[in-house]
């Protein structure tokens, strides 16, 4: 190669000979699983006019980004899962482009899930003037403020990584990242530990804190209220969100804590993984079975394939 820092050997995923087709079966199983339950879901509420509420519009926000993020990570993995370590060679450019993919995704998690959180809110605190706010436009602006707040955040984090010069050409890390960038570079990283310090404090922080807050005020309207019938509502409707943001918050908070651990480097590369399966492939799941009006439809559309297929026969 006449320039090693323009083509980049990425460490990739870690498996032994004897483990290469398993882990290869594993990977590309949750990966179909994740296109279809995702796409699926986004078909049938687009399908489905009953379906064009805001809750239900958010839900496609969040299905969208999972198959984005999966799309991003999972299709690389399984293409170097049989290529020697040595031989795994990634242009420069397509790491940049990974890892501001990666880093994308990670931010509209977090940004469309707030968004979703302010949207049961309002249903429940205030359930008679929902119509009113929630309209179609309000959900295409909460939308598109969580895309584009994500993407400027992103690309300053991963340019300010791309200004710096490289000097070395080795990614130990399974899928490019913000920090394999930086690390690639002999230079002074203060300003991208800085800036990736704050953004790390901003998105978590606002993140954890707008949930919280939005959270505990439902549930003091709750339990203010007699209403059997709001409360079995209102734990019906957030505990598909609650569960949905626990499972992605505690997979993004154990890749940061074992950062602090170097002695835990294929822990943490194993969990860096793991935040871009599990997540987009329960989420589908979680929102397609829990609540009732997708379920239902997914009931009738099964039942009436199953009667078309008798009467064929």
């Amino acid at each position: 190669m006449e320039n090693q820092t323009d083509v980049l050997l990425l460490e990739g995923l870690k498996v032994t000979p004897q483990s290469s087709i398993p882990a290869f079966v594993l990977l590309l199983l949750i990966y179909v699983f994740i296109m279809m339950s995702n796409i699926g879901l986004v078909v049938l509420i687009t399908v489905e006019r009953s379906l064009h509420q805001p809750m239900y519009l958010l839900f496609c926000n969040m299905s969208i980004n999972d198959v984005f993020g999966a799309t991003t990570i999972i299709p690389r993995l399984l293409s170097d899962v049989f290529i020697p370590e040595t031989d795994r060679y990634i242009s420069y450019i397509d790491c940049v482009v990974q890892a501001f993919c990666a880093h994308f995704h990670a931010s509209a998690t977090h940004t469309v899930l707030m968004v979703m959180a302010f949207d049961r809110y309002v249903a429940i605190c205030n359930p008679l003037r929902y119509a009113a706010i929630m309209t179609n436009r309000m959900v295409v602006k909460l939308s598109v403020w969580a895309w584009v707040i994500s993407l400027f955040m992103v690309l300053i984090l991963v340019g300010l990584s791309v200004r710096l010069s490289r000097c070395r050409w080795i990614i130990f890390n399974p899928f490019c990242d913000n920090a394999s960038l930086f690390k690639l570079s002999c230079e002074s990283v203060l300003i991208n530990n800085i800036y990736g310090l704050g953004y790390t404090v901003v998105l978590l922080g606002s993140s954890l804190g707008s949930v919280t807050l939005t959270y505990l005020r439902i549930a003091m309207v709750c339990l203010s209220s007699k209403n059997k019938v709001l409360n079995s509502r209102a734990l019906q409707t957030c505990a598909t969100h609650l569960a949905v943001y626990i499972i992605m918050f505690v997979s993004g908070s154990i890749i940061i804590i074992l950062h602090r651990f170097p002695e835990l480097s294929d822990q943490r590369k194993l969990a860096s993984i793991m935040f871009h399966v599990v997540p987009p492939a329960m989420n589908a799941v979680i929102y397609g079975l829990q609540i009732k009006a997708v379920r239902q439809k997914i009931f009738i559309m099964f039942t009436r394939n199953t009667l078309a297929v008798t009467e064929v026969r």
